[in-house]
């Protein structure tokens, strides 16, 4: 399938070799994708065979509910000429330029970006990679080469001390059982989430345990592909704030909220493009 350029997607690869859980072929410029399709597992492989200006993907899995899945998660809809045409006139201009067509690529399901958000906080990239990796491949399952987050039903059963084991520590693993007890319990519908604005996103997660600001913007941004978040209390942010402004210091929050002004309706691209800013990819 075409899509409108530009679109980066060895950008994507980029970021998405962060994560050690990602099955990446570099060569072949593919990404294999775990998918939940009517309760079943699947992987569609999506391969890059078009250029950042003219961009185009074979997906080896195609069906309706497929594509509509695979266009949400790496937002082939997305207009990027719209959002880089708006931070030409901004700070962030420089970084628009250098890393010109990335997307705003999300996590592969909603529940999977919940519980990764829950696991990071609060522990260093590589860590909070390797405590996530740990918990998809002791209690999830493989298809094809490729992991699949355990679900729901399964986390709801496991008891604090079956995480102890991996290193989580006792309140992080009461938080991540809780979310999938509240959503086995039909207390917490993720799907539902998507016809709800950021506010009632807000202020609905917020109430579960060990879900604060920070993981709610997380969701937002890559769970439901929300534009307009900037999660000001994130520290790789604050960094690569420093970083552009050459400040000797982490800014404040009232200095951030000054910055991100101009970037407004696109605060989550300019989250994106700043991390960008920090990453070391391979």
């Amino acid at each position: 399938m075409r899509i409108l350029g530009p679109y980066n997607f060895d950008s994507v690869l980029d970021r998405l070799s962060l994560d050690p859980l990602h099955v990446i072929d570099r060569n072949k410029r593919s990404v294999k994708v775990p998918l939940i399709i009517k309760d079943q597992p699947l992987v569609a492989e999506v391969t890059a065979i078009g250029t950042t200006d003219e961009p185009e993907f074979r997906v080896d899995e195609e069906n309706n509910e497929i594509i509509e899945k695979l266009t949400h998660i790496f937002q082939w809809k997305q207009s990027l000429t719209e959002v880089d045409d708006h931070f030409q006139m901004t700070d962030l201009q420089q970084l628009f330029k250098e890393h010109r067509g990335t997307p705003l690529v999300l996590d592969f399901d909603p529940y999977n970006c919940l519980l990764k958000s829950i696991i990071h906080q609060q522990l260093n990239l590589s860590f909070a990679h390797t405590l996530t990796e740990r918990f998809v491949k002791t209690f999830g399952f493989e298809v094809g080469g490729v992991y699949f987050y355990p679900q729901p039903e399964t986390v709801a059963n496991l008891n604090i001390v079956d995480l102890r084991e991996l290193q989580f520590s006792g309140r992080k693993a009461e938080y991540v059982i809780g979310i999938a007890q509240a959503i086995v319990d039909g207390k917490l519908d993720l799907q539902s989430l998507y016809d709800k604005s950021d506010e009632e996103v807000m202020n609905e997660l917020i109430k579960l345990r060990g879900v604060g600001p920070w993981t709610v913007q997380n969701l937002l941004i890559f769970g439901l592909g929300r534009p307009n978040l900037f999660p000001a209390a994130d520290i790789g942010l604050q960094n690569a704030l420093k970083k552009l402004y050459e400040l000797d210091r982490k800014p404040t929050l009232d200095e951030i909220d000054v910055y991100k002004k101009d970037w407004e309706p696109y605060l989550s691209f300019a989250s994106l493009y700043l991390w960008r800013s920090i990453e070391e990819v391979g």
